[in-house]
């Protein structure tokens, strides 16, 4: 009989990231890694006590994480956007303020719980993705679907949401949903905090972009999420580079995830 050698540990600076033997996905591995930087960098700031450690799940104490917001606030410098980067930001992303979009929806919902096998479950979703892509039946195939697999309550009712604007849905699921023309099932599993989701969109309705004017905040309010996102990434690249990392990639990280 092989036996398999036990998976190395991950570790930021000799703090391990997990416990021996425990297995995470590279999203969640990052997500502590990233974590764990600014909360060393907020003990070598004098802002958290040098013994405060994380735990071995990788949670920080409430001091740990108000520790690291000063920090980030003390750090990230993230200036205002000006009126022309809001008017440039307005006119190439009309689907971000679009009023009045709708859209009439159903799904079958995999739900992703604690102790979930998430790679046979995502085979699974996928599998009935194609079939029901494939379906030629007046959507009686969709029905039965949601029926039988869908982890939500509208299941009983053949997986039917009604009619949704962007406002109803978790932000993900939104934009996946809204901004295209696309209707039917659509092509592609669509992933929110609940789950995967196969989504039929059945009808449309259009909105409308309002001027500027009328949502100069919420436009402003985005570009300032994005600075601070791309300077919080920065930061954590000159952290990444002056620490010692080991048993975990931080460069496949498209975005700065912190627990």
């Amino acid at each position: 009989m092989t036996v398999m050698a036990p998976s190395p540990v991950a570790c930021i600076n000799g703090v391990a990231l997990h416990a021996h033997g425990e297995r995470l996905a590279p999203e969640a591995l990052r997500q502590r890694a990233c974590t764990e930087l600014l909360r060393q960098q907020a003990q070598r700031a004098g802002l958290l006590a040098a013994g405060d450690a994380p735990g071995a799940d990788g949670t920080t104490s409430a001091a740990a994480a108000a520790a690291i917001e000063q920090l980030l606030d003390r750090e990230l410098q993230v200036p205002e956007p000006s009126e022309e980067a809001c008017r440039r930001y307005h006119a190439a992303h009309p689907a971000q303020t679009m009023q009045g979009e709708r859209a009439r929806v159903r799904h079958v919902l995999f739900a992703v719980t604690p102790g979930v096998d998430v790679q046979r479950l995502r085979q699974r979703a996928e599998a009935l993705l194609r079939e029901l892509r494939c379906a030629d039946d007046g959507g009686q195939a969709f029905h039965a679907a949601a029926a039988q697999w869908s982890n939500c309550p509208s299941g009983s009712a053949g997986g039917e949401l009604g009619w949704l604007t962007r406002a109803d849905c978790a932000p993900e699921f939104a934009r996946e949903l809204f901004g295209g023309a696309e209707v039917g099932v659509l092509a592609r599993l669509v992933h929110s905090r609940f789950g995967l989701h196969v989504v039929e969109v059945l009808e449309r309705e259009a909105g409308v972009q309002p001027p500027l004017a009328q949502v100069r905040g919420a436009v402003a309010l985005r570009l300032r999420q994005q600075a601070w996102a791309n300077a919080l990434r920065q930061y954590l690249q000159v952290l990444a580079g002056q620490a010692a990392i080991e048993g975990v990639d931080l460069a496949g990280a498209p975005t700065p995830l912190v627990q």
